[in-house]
């Protein structure tokens, strides 16, 4: 794997000073940014009790989170080689590979060998599962004679601040802190946060100052491969870079631990305890722990070995777990990354990117995990949704923070319907729960059909998936309120479900449509003011554009079928899906001229990189979704049609590290291939659930998380 283009701003600032690019830096250093947001690889220990995330991408470490998963720590953490040249090649810069290295557990390998092939250097990656203590097993192999020496540059933003961070060393440790009162956001105020890093042999000649200042380390060791200038022995108050020789034992190997703690006594304390035990028996155990996890859900599909995916459905399952926060029991965030982070201030506390709970998104990681087995997992989610997010008026937020705090302002209908139907599928018709389910379904009752924003979380009107969710989530809280005795509510909300599902085309296809090459009759991605035949202008919120919304179609209205809505032999279902092929399907990666199988959220979508692969900053062009390509599958299922290309399509978006991405490159041109994931969010959850429902569909002949008690009352007649 070639080193990522140079028009991309390097995440590190090693590699930027190699490249003659370094930032300006101020009094506290240069300008701290995030991790680029697509990850190969990520980890956590399978425990509670190890409060600790870590994120692998072009040859490091990444963003690491503690003590709870919307935290990051870490802007990178790299290591530099130096040969008998004197010349230092960063890992990153080598030519570099992250690959799985057991398919039952989120155990990965980095390996990045210089390109005149002198070195190599491995790098494992386990969480302790006793402690918050990043593990990284090394080993420098010489293929040329040497010597060669390694060292570690560690970059912390700790309590996710990148400007307030104090550095020291002591008993061959590097140690750092972050008091939380430097920024006046941080959302750990007042809060301590501290990291120890360590070698199995101590680190010699530790050092701590500011990125891209006169006393920058990094910038010495990269002038001549030597540390000539005395060395900072601490360095505070701002963009605070460290760097240590990792003194390798006579086979070439070492274990480095990154710990933290509240302070740098706890941080330090874990960091001795962690490289107490030989790394490869702590391995074992974190290793030990996902394969019990496995092997307490349902035994995975038998064609899976067959299509070479089972290692694919293995990580993706791991991963719906690893998204999971530890604190707050049942609160999943969307994805282990900021999109494109490399993009993203970093100097300022608390950048969220995609480290958020969703009401969608975990609804769609609970109905995966229950049709797993892990029926604990979707308990513990709803849980979450009706005693940390719901309002008081039975609302749900867009977003929130894992403490229920409210990150963007808007209202989506359809994440106010979704716990509803979670209740429904896990049997929760007890009071307490009726109490919570009631709120929900009588604030639809007052505020839909319409939604101030659809699942695409933009734009208002009248949109077929929201209405979709609606619907179902007011049939599913129909059935608790008759199993509590109120029959009076159970009666408004089939009433009204009956009436949005009678509307639902009506209210959201046009019959005026204004796409070449179609008789004009189709759903819309939404229609503006509920009368989809009117030459209403939509806004697109992301930089997409204003269009007539008779010229915008997604495939959303899939959600009809999926959730039992509409049958899906329905004939507007058929007539929406040939344009939607038409203006938004593309091949799969590997069968160009092919049948559509992967898909564009929209036309005129804005959200993406801009047209020559720049970071999305505001503008850009929205890129390719596998997860589209799942719920295409679902429907295929439903038509009793073959569903199997449209996994192969999913899995093949799949990074080295078996990563599936939010969106991948839509080009034969650019800084990526067609279908590698781009920037955005890799992984991300909701991806990795929609692979794992449909592998599960196909093996049971249907989906798996079709609501019956909607479908039998609307879904199985057209």
């Amino acid at each position: 794997m070639p080193p990522f283009p140079s028009r991309h701003r390097a995440p590190a600032l090693a590699l930027a000073l190699l490249l003659g690019s370094a930032p300006a830096a101020s009094a506290q250093g240069a300008p701290a940014a995030w991790g680029v947001g697509g990850k190969e690889g990520i980890g956590t220990s399978a425990t509670v009790d190890s409060k600790l995330w870590f994120t692998l991408a072009r040859g490091q470490v990444q963003e690491v989170f503690y003590p709870t998963i919307d935290v990051a720590n870490v802007q990178g953490l790299e290591f530099i080689v130096v040969g008998p040249d004197g010349k230092p090649v960063t890992a990153s810069q080598a030519l570099h590979r992250t690959s799985l290295a057991d398919e039952r557990s989120l155990t990965y390998r980095q390996e990045s060998t210089d390109k005149v092939a002198s070195w190599r250097l491995s790098r494992t990656y386990a969480a302790d599962p006793a402690r918050a203590t990043l593990l990284v097993g090394l080993r420098l192999e010489a293929l040329k004679p040497g010597p060669y020496r390694l060292f570690v540059r560690y970059d912390p933003s700790l309590a996710g601040s990148g400007q307030c961070d104090t550095g020291s060393a002591a008993d061959a440790m590097l140690l750092a802190r972050d008091d939380g009162q430097c920024d006046a956001t941080n959302i750990l105020k007042g809060t301590t946060v501290a990291s120890a890093l360590a070698a199995s042999a101590g680190l010699r000649d530790p050092a701590s100052f500011h990125a891209g200042s006169a006393a920058d380390g990094v910038a010495d060791l990269l002038a001549d491969g030597r540390l000539d200038r005395p060395q900072a022995a601490t360095a505070g108050g701002g963009n605070l870079v460290q760097l240590a020789e990792v003194p390798l034992g006579p086979d070439g190997q070492a274990t480095l631990a990154l710990s933290f703690g509240p302070d740098t006594g706890t941080a330090a304390e874990a960091a001795r305890a962690s490289l107490s035990r030989p790394f490869d028996a702590v391995l074992a155990d974190y290793q030990r722990g996902w394969r019990a996890y496995l092997d307490g859900l349902a035994k995975p599909p038998r064609f899976l070995a067959d299509k070479g995916l089972a290692a694919l459905y293995n990580v993706s399952v791991m991963g719906l777990k690893a998204h999971e926060d530890k604190t707050f029991p049942g609160a999943n965030v969307a994805s282990l990354s900021h999109p494109w982070g490399e993009a993203m201030d970093a100097d300022q506390c608390c950048k969220h990117g995609y480290h958020a709970v969703w009401a969608r998104d975990l609804y769609h990681v609970s109905t995966a995990q229950l049709a797993l087995g892990d029926r604990a997992a979707a308990e513990r989610s709803l849980d979450y949704l009706f005693t940390v997010q719901q309002k008081p008026d039975g609302s749900f937020p867009q977003n929130t923070r894992l403490d229920g705090t409210p990150i963007w302002g808007s209202l989506q209908m359809d994440e106010v319907a979704f716990p509803l139907l979670m209740a429904w599928q896990l049997g929760r018709t007890d009071a307490a729960t009726w109490a919570k389910v009631k709120k929900s379904a009588d604030f639809i009752l007052d505020n839909g059909p319409d939604t101030p924003q659809e699942r695409w979380e933009e734009n208002s009107g009248a949109s077929p998936s929201t209405i979709a969710a609606q619907v179902a989530g007011l049939v599913a809280a129909a059935e608790i309120a008759r199993a509590n005795g109120d029959n009076g509510s159970a009666a408004r909300y089939l009433e009204t479900a009956d009436l949005w599902q009678s509307k639902v085309v009506e209210w959201t296809a046009t019959r005026t449509g204004t796409i070449p090459g179609t008789d004009g009759s189709y759903f819309l991605r939404i229609a503006r003011t509920g009368n989809p035949d009117k030459a209403e202008r939509i806004t697109i919120t992301n930089g997409g554009g204003s269009h007539d919304q008779r010229a915008i179609v997604d495939q959303s209205f899939l959600e009809l079928t999926r959730l039992g809505v509409l049958a899906p032999d329905h004939p507007m279902v058929e007539k929406s899906l040939a344009v939607t092929d038409k203006v938004i399907g593309r091949p799969a990666p590997g069968d160009k001229g092919g049948p559509p199988r992967l898909f564009y959220r929209y036309n005129h979508d804005g959200y993406g990189e801009t047209a020559d692969g720049e970071p999305y900053t505001g503008q850009g062009v929205g890129r390719l979704w596998p997860l589209l390509s799942g719920e295409r599958g679902q429907y295929e299922l439903q038509r009793g049609r073959d569903a199997m290309p449209y996994l192969l399509a999913m899995a093949a978006t799949a990074n080295d590290g078996l990563m599936l991405p939010e969106q991948v490159w839509d080009r034969d041109d650019g800084p990526y291939r067609y279908g590698q994931g781009t920037g955005s969010a890799t992984p991300l959850a909701w991806s990795m659930a929609q692979f794992v429902r449909l592998a599960l569909s196909i093996d049971k002949g249907a989906p798996v998380d079709l609501p019956s008690i909607v479908a039998d009352r609307y879904g199985r007649k057209r």
